[in-house]
């Protein structure tokens, strides 16, 4: 929901609000058992970062695209 307000409140400056799911990664946290490399789950971040004007806000993004709530 916090995505969404932030959205809402700051589409008008031209600031998009996305919430990035990078899946289950393989870090420190969990032992390195996690399905994805860094560099993977790090592609979805990167690519809302460099959204064009007119891309999404509001929304839950993972690797394969949006998510539902």
């Amino acid at each position: 929901m916090m995505t969404v307000r932030l959205a809402y409140q700051l589409k008008d400056q031209g600031v998009k609000v996305d919430a990035a799911d990078p899946g289950f990664t393989a870090t420190d946290m969990n032992q390195f058992r996690g399905m994805r490399t860094v560099a993977e789950a790090a592609a979805t971040p990167v690519r809302l970062a460099l959204l064009p004007d007119d891309g999404a806000t509001g929304g839950v993004f993972g690797n394969d695209g949006p998510e539902p709530w």
